[in-house]
């Protein structure tokens, strides 16, 4: 025995006794033999990159809230959409960043056949027609109020947004939208945009639906990037969910089944790990998460502040994500982590 060796004391079972000869570390040993045993694993085939939409050409605007991500002009976010293709990222989805003078109280402009996510979507499918493209169908980019439904005498009228919605969702699909994704939260949208859908002869599109969008402090980033920020009146608890609530969150998903909703979406993502993990097990449908604007720039920033490896939690974030249930990942780390994969 040398100095440094120990011996349980007197009386004491040995560690093959505690363990019953269980000794867990084995597989922990050695790189190859973690990777042997490793139970979920982060691929590209698992992200959807969120590109920001603006008008104009060659342009690409930072977003300062959320360092490395930009607002593009259409040909530039054609650009992107050619390099995601080259990383084999599977899918896009857009969010514009609509002019202010075409913002009004309805959200009319989403109704306009060329607005800034149709003509992106069309330019898209034209240069690089293999890559998926999600588009939302919500009104809060459109609106001057900064909400996601139609605002009447201080209350977001449900059923006048739904048919919003579901007229602009049809125009998505005509544009050229593979998955069309409504993340307004109001009631029956999910039906309504399926019954349109199949009406006008885009049966094979399918409905991603946010689900479980929960009134979140973590989407100040993105509201900044699409331009809400400045001008939304009030908050959104009337209509998205309550972060106290699971169970209503399950109901939710179980009516957006019901009605025809082809995917389910949690949104955001890493507060509700719960929430993932409930609706694959009760369900057993597609399920994704979006790791949204906050949680970026919280891992982004404290990465560039030296406050702990950036890039170990971008990763880390993700498979716990994956390893919750996700089938894939809205992230607006999606480049940088197939760029790191790719390697």
């Amino acid at each position: 025995m040398n100095k440094f060796s120990r011996e349980l004391p007197a009386g004491s079972r040995s560690v093959d006794e505690i363990t019953g000869g269980r000794r867990l570390r084995r597989m922990r040993k050695t790189d190859w033999s973690r990777r042997l045993v490793r139970e979920n694993r982060l691929t590209v085939d698992d992200l959807i990159w969120p590109l920001f939409l603006i008008d104009g050409e060659n342009r690409r605007e930072p977003i300062g809230a959320m360092p490395g991500v930009f607002r593009l002009s259409v040909d530039v976010a054609v650009r992107e959409a050619e390099r995601a293709v080259k990383l084999g990222i599977p899918a896009i989805a857009t969010f514009p960043n609509v002019d202010m003078a075409l913002r009004d109280e309805t959200g009319s402009a989403i109704l306009d056949p060329d607005n800034l996510i149709n003509r992106a979507t069309r330019a898209i499918k034209d240069a690089v027609p293999e890559i998926g493209i999600i588009t939302d169908a919500a009104l809060d980019p459109f609106t001057s109020h900064g909400h996601d439904g139609i605002l009447r005498e201080g209350i977001i009228v449900n059923d006048e947004s739904v048919a919003q919605v579901t007229a602009a969702a049809v125009l998505q699909a005509a544009a050229g939208a593979d998955i069309v994704a409504p993340s307004d939260m109001m009631d029956g949208r999910i039906g309504a945009i399926r019954d349109a859908l199949d009406a006008n002869g885009f049966q094979d599109v399918a409905i991603m639906a946010y689900a479980t969008k929960f009134s979140s402090a973590f989407y100040g980033p993105y509201r900044e990037a699409i331009g809400t920020k400045g001008v939304l009146k009030g908050d959104k608890n009337t209509y998205y969910l309550d972060p106290a609530n699971a169970d209503e969150a399950v109901r939710e998903a179980e009516q957006d089944l019901a009605e025809g909703a082809d995917m389910l979406m949690v949104k955001p993502g890493l507060p509700y790990l719960d929430i993932v993990r409930r609706l694959k097990d009760e369900f057993a449908v597609p399920t994704f998460a979006y790791q949204v604007s906050g949680e970026y720039s919280m891992i982004k920033a404290a990465g560039q502040n030296g406050w702990l490896d950036g890039e170990r939690a971008m990763m880390e974030s993700l498979l716990s994500l994956k390893r919750a249930g996700c089938d894939g990942i809205l992230t607006y780390f999606a480049a940088e982590v197939a760029e790191r994969l790719k390697a």
